[in-house]
């Protein structure tokens, strides 16, 4: 991956506690996968910040390389790969993702 792409990646990444790289926005979400991930957090009252990988395909691939995870979205707490849709959901069903960012947004 080239070096300013990945300084790009850990710079959004950065920008905000909760960040989730989306194909779209988190007000027009563009496809069912990322509009999971955003229904999740509003329900949880939770504050995040988003980048849409369909404006920069740079960032799209990139994101796939640097969290060695190949679908889109994926959602970061404090810096850390969380996972996609699926593991969202599943986390969310669980109680675990309240958990998780309580105690991430909480430090």
């Amino acid at each position: 991956m080239d070096a300013s792409v990945k300084e790009r990646i850990e710079s959004l990444i950065a920008s905000s506690p909760v960040f989730v790289f989306m194909k779209g926005t988190k007000l027009m979400p563009q496809c069912g996968f990322s509009n999971n991930v955003v229904q999740i957090l509003h329900a949880m009252g939770v504050p995040f910040e988003t980048f849409d990988v369909l404006s920069d395909m740079e960032i799209r691939q990139g994101i796939k390389d640097y969290s060695e995870w190949p679908t889109i979205p994926q959602v970061y707490v404090k810096g850390e790969f969380i996972g996609g849709s699926d593991i969202l959901i599943e986390m969310y069903n669980s109680g675990e993702l309240r958990e998780q960012l309580e105690v991430a947004l909480a430090s």
